[in-house]
Protein backbone atom coordinates (compact mmCIF):
# COMPACT_ATOMS: atom_id res chain seq x y z
CA UNK A 1 0.00 0.00 0.00
CA UNK A 2 1.57 3.03 -1.08
CA UNK A 3 1.95 5.69 2.05
CA UNK A 4 0.79 8.77 2.39
CA UNK A 5 3.56 12.07 1.25
CA UNK A 6 5.31 13.37 4.14
CA UNK A 7 3.46 16.55 5.85
CA UNK A 8 4.44 19.51 3.81
CA UNK A 9 5.49 17.88 0.41
CA UNK A 10 3.56 19.97 -2.29
CA UNK A 11 1.78 17.42 -3.99
CA UNK A 12 -0.94 18.66 -6.02
CA UNK A 13 -2.15 21.78 -8.34
CA UNK A 14 -5.34 22.20 -9.73
CA UNK A 15 -6.27 24.83 -12.23
CA UNK A 16 -9.89 26.59 -11.79
CA UNK A 17 -11.01 28.11 -15.34
CA UNK A 18 -14.00 29.81 -16.44
CA UNK A 19 -13.10 27.61 -19.99
CA UNK A 20 -12.80 24.23 -18.67
CA UNK A 21 -13.34 22.96 -22.22
CA UNK A 22 -10.62 24.94 -23.91
CA UNK A 23 -8.45 24.54 -20.75
CA UNK A 24 -8.23 21.05 -21.42
CA UNK A 25 -7.87 20.86 -25.19
CA UNK A 26 -5.22 23.49 -24.20
CA UNK A 27 -3.41 21.40 -21.82
CA UNK A 28 -3.60 18.66 -23.25
CA UNK A 29 -2.02 19.08 -26.57
CA UNK A 30 1.13 21.35 -24.66
CA UNK A 31 1.59 19.32 -21.95
CA UNK A 32 0.54 15.57 -23.42
CA UNK A 33 -2.33 15.25 -20.86
CA UNK A 34 -5.19 13.15 -21.20
CA UNK A 35 -8.49 13.02 -18.81
CA UNK A 36 -10.41 11.33 -16.45
CA UNK A 37 -13.08 12.55 -13.98
CA UNK A 38 -12.93 13.55 -10.65
CA UNK A 39 -14.82 13.32 -7.93
CA UNK A 40 -18.49 14.32 -8.62
CA UNK A 41 -19.14 16.78 -5.90
CA UNK A 42 -16.68 18.98 -7.35
CA UNK A 43 -18.73 19.62 -10.01
CA UNK A 44 -17.00 19.61 -13.62
CA UNK A 45 -13.44 18.56 -12.84
CA UNK A 46 -11.30 16.49 -14.17
CA UNK A 47 -7.98 14.69 -13.53
CA UNK A 48 -5.10 15.08 -16.15
CA UNK A 49 -2.94 11.93 -16.30
CA UNK A 50 0.56 11.19 -17.71
CA UNK A 51 0.59 7.25 -18.87
CA UNK A 52 -2.28 6.66 -16.78
CA UNK A 53 -1.14 8.25 -13.56
CA UNK A 54 -2.70 11.71 -12.24
CA UNK A 55 -0.82 14.89 -12.32
CA UNK A 56 -3.05 18.06 -12.00
CA UNK A 57 -6.78 18.85 -11.59
CA UNK A 58 -9.08 20.88 -13.91
CA UNK A 59 -11.96 22.76 -12.81
CA UNK A 60 -14.28 25.25 -13.19
CA UNK A 61 -14.17 28.70 -11.54
CA UNK A 62 -17.08 30.14 -9.18
CA UNK A 63 -18.23 33.81 -10.57
CA UNK A 64 -16.15 36.11 -10.08
CA UNK A 65 -13.22 33.97 -8.78
CA UNK A 66 -9.77 34.17 -10.72
CA UNK A 67 -8.53 31.72 -13.42
CA UNK A 68 -5.18 30.20 -11.70
CA UNK A 69 -3.22 27.15 -10.62
CA UNK A 70 -3.68 26.08 -6.97
CA UNK A 71 -0.81 24.61 -5.42
CA UNK A 72 -1.70 21.98 -2.90
CA UNK A 73 0.03 20.89 0.15
CA UNK A 74 0.07 17.41 2.05
CA UNK A 75 -0.72 17.25 5.31
CA UNK A 76 -1.56 14.65 8.04
CA UNK A 77 -5.08 15.91 9.51
CA UNK A 78 -6.21 18.55 7.37
CA UNK A 79 -9.03 19.51 10.39
CA UNK A 80 -6.02 20.39 12.52
CA UNK A 81 -4.08 22.14 9.82
CA UNK A 82 -6.95 24.07 8.79
CA UNK A 83 -7.22 25.13 12.80
CA UNK A 84 -3.06 26.20 12.64
CA UNK A 85 -4.17 28.46 9.50
CA UNK A 86 -6.44 30.63 11.66
CA UNK A 87 -4.59 30.49 14.18
CA UNK A 88 -1.35 31.68 12.50
CA UNK A 89 -3.46 34.52 10.94
CA UNK A 90 -5.04 32.59 7.47
CA UNK A 91 -8.04 32.64 6.07
CA UNK A 92 -9.76 29.49 5.55
CA UNK A 93 -11.57 29.58 2.30
CA UNK A 94 -13.16 25.99 1.58
CA UNK A 95 -13.29 23.12 3.89
CA UNK A 96 -12.08 20.99 4.86
CA UNK A 97 -14.20 18.95 3.50
CA UNK A 98 -14.21 15.23 2.14
CA UNK A 99 -13.78 14.26 -1.84
CA UNK A 100 -15.44 11.42 -1.72
CA UNK A 101 -12.65 8.68 -0.99
CA UNK A 102 -10.23 10.41 -2.71
CA UNK A 103 -9.42 12.52 0.17
CA UNK A 104 -9.90 15.54 2.67
CA UNK A 105 -9.14 18.63 1.44
CA UNK A 106 -9.13 22.61 2.18
CA UNK A 107 -8.19 25.91 0.42
CA UNK A 108 -6.84 28.95 2.14
CA UNK A 109 -4.43 31.99 2.07
CA UNK A 110 -1.90 33.15 4.02
CA UNK A 111 -0.91 35.63 5.74
CA UNK A 112 -0.07 38.13 2.74
CA UNK A 113 -3.13 36.63 0.81
CA UNK A 114 -1.89 33.77 -1.22
CA UNK A 115 -3.64 31.25 -1.93
CA UNK A 116 -2.59 27.33 -1.48
CA UNK A 117 -4.52 24.06 -0.85
CA UNK A 118 -3.94 20.91 2.27
CA UNK A 119 -4.56 17.58 1.15
CA UNK A 120 -5.10 14.64 3.37
CA UNK A 121 -4.62 11.85 0.73
CA UNK A 122 -6.87 8.74 1.21
CA UNK A 123 -7.76 6.94 -2.04
CA UNK A 124 -5.82 9.65 -3.98
CA UNK A 125 -2.40 10.55 -2.88
CA UNK A 126 -1.29 13.14 -5.23
CA UNK A 127 2.21 13.20 -6.37
CA UNK A 128 5.30 14.94 -5.88
CA UNK A 129 7.10 17.14 -8.37
CA UNK A 130 9.21 15.21 -10.57
CA UNK A 131 11.21 15.79 -14.00
CA UNK A 132 9.00 13.94 -16.60
CA UNK A 133 7.64 16.51 -19.19
CA UNK A 134 4.20 17.61 -17.92
CA UNK A 135 4.79 16.79 -14.49
CA UNK A 136 4.56 19.60 -12.02
CA UNK A 137 8.16 20.26 -11.41
CA UNK A 138 8.10 23.25 -8.63
CA UNK A 139 6.26 25.36 -6.50
CA UNK A 140 7.45 28.71 -5.57
CA UNK A 141 5.30 31.66 -4.08
CA UNK A 142 6.59 35.13 -4.93
CA UNK A 143 5.46 37.29 -1.76
CA UNK A 144 6.58 41.08 -0.41
CA UNK A 145 6.92 39.63 3.19
CA UNK A 146 9.23 36.54 2.95
CA UNK A 147 9.78 36.35 6.69
CA UNK A 148 6.44 36.51 7.80
CA UNK A 149 5.29 33.77 4.58
CA UNK A 150 8.53 31.53 5.89
CA UNK A 151 7.52 31.54 9.29
CA UNK A 152 3.49 31.15 8.35
CA UNK A 153 4.38 27.69 6.20
CA UNK A 154 7.06 26.52 9.12
CA UNK A 155 4.38 26.65 11.38
CA UNK A 156 0.86 25.54 9.33
CA UNK A 157 3.13 22.60 7.81
CA UNK A 158 5.10 21.60 10.83
CA UNK A 159 8.39 21.97 8.53
CA UNK A 160 11.82 23.99 8.65
CA UNK A 161 12.76 26.65 6.65
CA UNK A 162 16.37 27.31 5.06
CA UNK A 163 16.75 31.37 3.82
CA UNK A 164 19.00 31.77 1.20
CA UNK A 165 20.19 34.34 -0.82
CA UNK A 166 17.69 34.57 -3.40
CA UNK A 167 14.79 32.54 -1.87
CA UNK A 168 13.84 30.66 1.29
CA UNK A 169 13.15 27.15 0.80
CA UNK A 170 10.91 24.74 2.81
CA UNK A 171 12.31 21.55 3.51
CA UNK A 172 11.06 18.00 3.85
CA UNK A 173 13.37 15.78 5.53
CA UNK A 174 16.35 18.34 4.75
CA UNK A 175 15.26 18.43 1.01
CA UNK A 176 13.88 21.33 -0.50
CA UNK A 177 10.23 21.10 -1.91
CA UNK A 178 9.43 24.69 -1.88
CA UNK A 179 10.68 27.80 -2.56
CA UNK A 180 9.73 31.70 -0.81
CA UNK A 181 10.96 34.25 -3.34
CA UNK A 182 10.99 37.91 -2.30
CA UNK A 183 9.10 40.52 -4.80
CA UNK A 184 8.73 43.79 -3.74
CA UNK A 185 6.65 45.05 -6.94
CA UNK A 186 4.12 41.98 -7.99
CA UNK A 187 2.60 44.41 -10.67
CA UNK A 188 -1.50 44.78 -9.11
CA UNK A 189 -1.40 41.00 -8.49
CA UNK A 190 -1.43 39.47 -5.30
CA UNK A 191 1.08 37.49 -3.72
CA UNK A 192 0.67 34.13 -5.11
CA UNK A 193 2.40 30.08 -5.34
CA UNK A 194 3.34 30.12 -9.26
CA UNK A 195 3.18 26.18 -10.51
CA UNK A 196 6.03 25.08 -12.73
CA UNK A 197 5.54 22.50 -15.13
CA UNK A 198 8.70 20.01 -16.75
CA UNK A 199 9.43 20.17 -20.46
CA UNK A 200 12.28 18.95 -22.48
CA UNK A 201 12.78 22.51 -24.47
CA UNK A 202 10.77 25.89 -22.73
CA UNK A 203 11.39 27.69 -25.90
CA UNK A 204 9.90 25.23 -28.37
CA UNK A 205 7.06 25.15 -25.67
CA UNK A 206 6.61 28.38 -25.39
CA UNK A 207 5.66 28.68 -29.34
CA UNK A 208 3.31 26.11 -28.96
CA UNK A 209 1.74 27.61 -26.38
CA UNK A 210 1.50 30.78 -28.65
CA UNK A 211 0.20 28.60 -31.44
CA UNK A 212 -2.40 27.04 -29.39
CA UNK A 213 -3.44 30.61 -28.73
CA UNK A 214 -1.55 31.61 -25.29
CA UNK A 215 0.92 34.14 -24.54
CA UNK A 216 4.48 34.16 -23.42
CA UNK A 217 4.42 36.55 -20.37
CA UNK A 218 8.31 36.13 -19.71
CA UNK A 219 10.38 35.17 -22.69
CA UNK A 220 12.48 31.58 -21.95
CA UNK A 221 15.41 32.63 -19.24
CA UNK A 222 18.19 30.91 -17.43
CA UNK A 223 17.35 30.39 -13.39
CA UNK A 224 18.84 28.43 -11.29
CA UNK A 225 16.49 25.86 -11.57
CA UNK A 226 17.42 25.49 -15.17
CA UNK A 227 15.94 27.74 -18.49
CA UNK A 228 12.17 28.46 -17.88
CA UNK A 229 9.37 30.61 -19.21
CA UNK A 230 6.28 32.19 -18.08
CA UNK A 231 3.50 31.39 -19.63
CA UNK A 232 -0.55 32.22 -20.34
CA UNK A 233 -3.22 30.03 -21.18
CA UNK A 234 -6.13 31.09 -23.74
CA UNK A 235 -8.37 31.77 -20.41
CA UNK A 236 -5.56 33.69 -18.52
CA UNK A 237 -4.06 30.95 -16.32
CA UNK A 238 -0.51 31.92 -15.57
CA UNK A 239 1.74 28.78 -15.15
CA UNK A 240 5.25 28.27 -15.81
CA UNK A 241 7.46 25.85 -17.64
CA UNK A 242 10.78 24.37 -16.82
CA UNK A 243 13.11 22.58 -18.72
CA UNK A 244 13.73 19.40 -16.74
CA UNK A 245 17.26 19.03 -15.15
CA UNK A 246 17.22 15.47 -13.88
Amino acid sequence: MELRLAQGTPCWVSLLTDDPAGARAFYGELLGWTYTPGPGQLGDYVRAELDGAPVAGLGVSTAGFPVQWTTYFAVDDADRTTQLVRECGGTVAVGPLQAERAGRMAIASDVSGAVFGLWQGEEHLGREAGTEPGEPAWAELLTPDTEGAAAFYAAVLDRPVRPGADETALLVHGRPVAGIRHRADLRGHPPRWRTHFAVRDAALTARHAVELGGRILVAPHDTARGRAARLADPQGGHFSVLEATG
